[in-house]
């Protein structure tokens, strides 16, 4: 095969490329689509890849009476929620660590000090025990209750899923954080005493 042949190879393979760049380069500019402001849905308990955003701090919100709410609180159902945590948590005694701690008696227990795990600074910073409180707070949105900590659980949005979680987790412990007293019902402020009617006037 002389030069001429491979010229035309050459030229035929060029022409080919030019060809496909046009044609991808025309497409890209009539059909431009624009990427959507925000996801079409949103799955509780994901998170979204690598954003550099700091995380918004939850909505304060009203803290459970425990006294009243663990009692009557569904604990069948906190157990089938905990399958969630199951994917990173071992929730048996004596278990292993996964990719986070196992939370065998994580109620009462102080932050960040399970043995043989590796907790980051951020969970570190404090060893506050996990009370009622604190958990109830936390599971709501990790990543603002503690910017920086490693679980990337989006979190529980239901107050009653957390209460319910929360009162399956106590159970799984060897002595299981105590209850506290239910607070007073609140009282309705006493109306101030009516004045006495006058008498009738007399004629």
């Amino acid at each position: 095969m002389d030069s001429f042949e491979w010229n035309k190879i050459a030229g035929a393979v060029l022409g080919t490329l030019i060809f496909v760049l046009v044609i991808k380069f025309g497409t890209e500019a009539i059909f431009d689509v624009e990427k959507p402001a925000k996801p079409g849905y949103v799955v509780e308990g994901v998170t979204e890849e690598a954003s550099n955003a700091t995380p918004t701090a939850p909505v304060e919100e009203a803290i459970p009476d425990w006294g009243t709410v663990l009692p009557t609180a569904d604990a069948a159902a906190g157990q089938k929620i905990s399958a969630r945590c199951e994917q990173c948590h071992d929730l048996s005694k004596g278990g292993p660590n996964k990719i986070g701690p196992n939370l065998w008696g994580v109620l009462g227990r102080a932050r960040g000090t399970h043995p043989g795990f590796s907790y980051s600074g951020a969970m570190t910073a404090s060893h506050d025990n996990w009370s009622f409180d604190n958990f109830f707070k936390f599971i709501k949105s990790p990543a603002a209750y503690v910017p920086g900590t490693k679980m990337s659980f989006a979190g529980l949005r239901s107050a009653q899923d957390r209460i319910n979680l929360i009162a399956w987790l106590r159970t799984q412990a060897d002595s299981p954080l105590p209850i506290p007293a239910a607070k007073p019902a609140a009282t309705a402020p006493a109306a101030p005493p009516t004045a006495p009617a006058a008498p009738p006037k007399k004629s």
